[in-house]
């Protein structure tokens, strides 16, 4: 079994913005191509264009709609779509680290990462069963778990420019949902984001202490029902106050013009 560090260097890791993210699967797209691409194996696809595909992500969304609970202000607020990015949260105390039986996978001291040595990993799947998240996933071309590396090659690459030198997932999100940063550092940006907008542990009763943070969605403005928004039929009309006239009666020029149109 793998010992956990009894403490690191840095806490490297995402903040999801739940209020921002839009369900795109840009990260998705990006986290695939990336990985499979560079750092380990590849990560296989099997039939993919046939009637029944899987393969291998580390970064996957899933979408639900909630509906909030009612309170003093709004007695049924209106359900909410919520777009959940769900990967390796690289868990203070991880037990898919604690659990491996050949120490492939291991938590590196120096930033917090949880890795798997691929060339160790005898594909036996416990560290799935233990991880409550269900971030791990078995390669099946390769027979070796693959998980969120947060794009180790990427973020320690002097070759990249300075703004490419996080995850491509970060990188790639077009609503600046996803950040990173070092999250054991209150100074950092997102360490004061997660203060801010009150970050959220995933399922913290697991014990787990999850590196990765979540931030909650805002509470969606309502559609004022008054009743110079809707129409004789009673349906809503969003345009409405910007179609009623500005003046009841001409004034100015085109006042006179009208006037004096009248009388002919």
């Amino acid at each position: 079994m793998t010992t956990l560090p009894s403490k690191t260097d840095k806490k490297l890791g995402l903040v999801i913005d739940l209020d921002t993210c839009v369900g795109c699967h840009a990260c998705v797209v990006s986290c695939k191509g990336w990985n499979t691409q560079n750092y380990g194996a590849p990560l296989s696809d099997q039939d993919p264009y046939g009637g029944d595909p899987s393969g291998t992500f580390l970064n996957r969304v899933h979408s639900y709609e909630v509906q909030p609970l009612a309170d003093s202000a709004k007695v049924q607020p209106a359900a909410q779509l919520i777009h959940f990015p769900k990967s390796c949260l690289h868990c203070e105390d991880a037990p898919c680290v604690t659990v491996c039986p050949t120490g492939a996978s291991y938590k590196r001291t120096e930033d917090g990462i949880v890795l798997v040595n691929e060339s160790d990993c005898i594909g036996c799947g416990l560290c799935a069963w233990a991880c409550p998240y269900g971030a791990r996933e078995m390669d099946q071309a390769e027979g070796v778990m693959k998980k969120c590396t947060l794009c180790v090659d990427r973020i320690y690459n002097d070759n990249l420019p300075e703004v490419d030198r996080v995850p491509a997932c970060v990188r790639t999100c077009p609503a600046g949902a996803r950040h990173f940063g070092d999250l054991g550092d209150p100074d950092s940006d997102v360490s004061r984001l997660v203060a801010e907008r009150g970050g959220m542990d995933l399922m913290p009763e697991q014990g787990t202490k999850p590196v990765n943070q979540y931030l909650p969605p805002r509470p969606k403005d309502q559609m004022d029902r008054s009743a110079d928004m809707a129409g004789d039929d009673g349906e809503i009309n969003v345009l409405a106050p910007f179609l009623a006239p500005v003046a009841e009666e001409p004034k100015g020029f085109l006042g006179w013009l009208d006037r004096t149109l009248e009388k002919i």
